[in-house]
């Protein structure tokens, strides 16, 4: 083999190498997610029925979802929840709408004895989404909602 074909065939194979590096280095830079579109509602028992407390939000991601953890709080209470603990929360349930997209809904049954103990007025929501990659998102106001006096 000739030195100068030798030669060509490095440089061309550095010049491959260094643009398939340049794609790995561009499709393994994480990003994080976005939550958006949250809702919260409340809905009081009544008669003999229970109320309901229902938070939902579309949240996504180039990588995909991996859940959503979530948690509400009176405004009065002055809690100001951090990620940290939002990692102990309950988990919201998530339904995929696209490959990078997912509705995320987190639902909790509320009894008469349960709304009695319920601090009246403004309620916060606080959320954290994580996608497949591992990326994450803290929020810690995603959504508002009030507990009528």
């Amino acid at each position: 083999m000739s030195r100068r074909v030798l030669i060509s065939s490095l440089i061309g194979a550095t010049v491959i190498g260094g643009v398939a590096a340049g794609g790995l280095a561009t499709a393994s830079a994480r990003t994080e997610p976005t939550v958006k579109n949250g809702s919260a509602r409340y809905t009081a028992p009544s008669g003999g029925t229970t109320g309901s407390f229902t938070f939902t939000v579309d949240v996504s991601d180039d990588s995909g979802v991996r859940g959503l953890k979530v948690i509400a709080w009176p405004a009065s209470s002055k809690l100001n929840p951090t990620e940290e603990e939002l990692r102990h929360a309950e988990d919201a349930t998530c339904r995929s709408t696209t490959e990078e997209t997912s509705r995320c809904t987190y639902t909790l049954k509320v009894t008469k004895e349960e709304a009695a103990g319920l601090e009246r007025g403004t309620w916060y929501v606080s959320a954290l989404a994580t996608a497949k990659d591992g990326g994450t998102v803290f929020v810690p106001r995603a959504a508002t909602f009030d507990v009528p006096r």
